[in-house]
């Protein structure tokens, strides 16, 4: 499959992504739960390693979701095949998510959602089976935000962010610091997300690209669209993950 960019900082296009040999091969992945201290919580979170990966992938769910999201399991299932470590943890905890249902004070404060993901490098870090990985974040909604503010404040210990659908705009003051090569995939028809994005690729100074996925919206629900995301996704990934 390939799918062309629409803006790239070295004026490249897209690039060619090899699909998996073995389709929904990740669905017979072992997943392990664990769980991730974050000062006074444990978020839980579900871990799946492929043989011989050298990446791992961070997932940051967006506003009123989970590790349960069916839309980034999709994602974390290419990126799988792909020969990539997924780890998908949920940014706030039970009790959190229940008052947050109330209120909504917690999905919008993209700086305590960035210190959650900061603490879940932390903890890959802290495993020895893992700590070789190189590191990468998926964000989507407001968890693309996070991605980046993680990202701008962990500098090259970050080594690719990709965010789908995104609200960069959250963590503007930081564009300007993220240094790890960055992915902004946005649907033709999220209007409003997709000039967000726009604004925030030409904040961004490390290697970006922008990329539109035609005909499709926020959730990118239309036919293909997700494959499309998590195509351009692994790709990505797959470019840019070394094992340290």
């Amino acid at each position: 499959m390939y799918f062309p960019s629409s803006h790239s900082s070295d004026g490249k296009g897209g690039r060619r992504f090899a699909g998996t040999e073995q389709e929904g091969a990740a669905h017979r992945r072992p997943v392990q739960a664990v769980g991730i201290s974050a000062d006074e919580v444990t978020l839980a979170g579900d871990l799946i390693v492929p043989a011989h990966a050298e990446g791992l992938v961070i997932f940051a769910h967006g506003s009123g979701s989970s590790r349960h999201s069916p839309r980034n399991q999709a994602v974390a299932r290419t990126i799988q095949d792909a020969g990539i470590a997924t780890l998908l943890f949920d940014l706030l905890t039970g009790d959190e998510e229940e008052a947050d249902a109330d209120t909504g004070h917690l999905r919008f404060n993209i700086g305590l959602l960035a210190l959650r993901l900061v603490h879940a490098t932390r903890w890959v870090n802290s495993q020895a089976r893992l700590r070789h990985l190189g590191l990468g974040y998926f964000g989507a909604s407001t968890g693309g935000a996070a991605a980046l503010m993680a990202a701008a404040e962990l500098g090259a210990l970050v080594q690719a962010v990709v965010s789908r659908g995104g609200r960069p705009d959250l963590a503007a003051d930081f564009l300007p610091r993220v240094t790890s090569p960055t992915l902004l995939i946005v649907g033709e028809h999220d209007k409003d997300v997709a000039m967000l994005n726009a604004d925030a690729y030409a904040r961004l100074s490390c290697k970006k690209q922008l990329v539109t996925v035609p005909r499709a919206t926020h959730l990118f629900e239309e036919p293909g669209a997700l494959e499309k995301v998590a195509a351009l996704a692994a790709a990505w990934f797959q470019h840019n993950l070394k094992a340290r």
